[in-house]
């Protein structure tokens, strides 16, 4: 899309957690890294297909400990949980930017419903399936590969 805005800056904030992130059509977002992690577009979180998604929690105090960029289109941040899976484009990257409160209300929501607190581990991935557990979710098989 020749009209997208484009990262003109992109600063890690260690101390308080959040990418900083400022776009050619003058945005600035801080996106926490907590949002970024449970919004994470990797086929752990989001699945294979609609309705897979898996809720994650326990991510309140991830920190991101390093970030490659990926060609002019992405970057792929490595999580202090071990998540480096998911590839965060400039595009996805402004989405979580700006709509973060609505995909915190949607993200409390599906805490809710499943009954669990943000803070609450996530389940232990058996045989390197994911999303196996009580978290629900998953790819079906459970033999997936999608890694951490």
């Amino acid at each position: 899309m020749a009209d997208m805005p484009i990262p003109q800056s992109l600063t890690v904030h260690e101390a308080s957690r959040v990418l900083e992130i400022g776009y050619s059509d003058g945005q600035t977002f801080r996106i926490p890294f907590e949002l970024m992690r449970v919004y994470s577009p990797s086929a752990e979180v989001q699945g294979h297909g609609p309705g897979q998604e898996v809720l994650q929690t326990g991510k309140r105090d991830v920190t991101i400990v390093n970030i490659e960029q990926v060609g002019n289109y992405a970057i792929k941040p490595f999580f202090s949980d071990g998540h480096e899976s998911g590839l965060y484009t400039w595009n996805y990257l402004y989405e979580l930017g700006s709509k973060q409160d609505a995909l915190w209300n949607d993200y409390f929501a599906r805490l809710q419903a499943a009954g669990v607190d943000r803070d609450t581990p996530m389940p232990e991935k058996a045989g390197g399936s994911c999303g196996t557990g009580s978290s629900g979710g998953g790819c079906g098989s459970g033999s997936c590969g999608c890694g951490s």
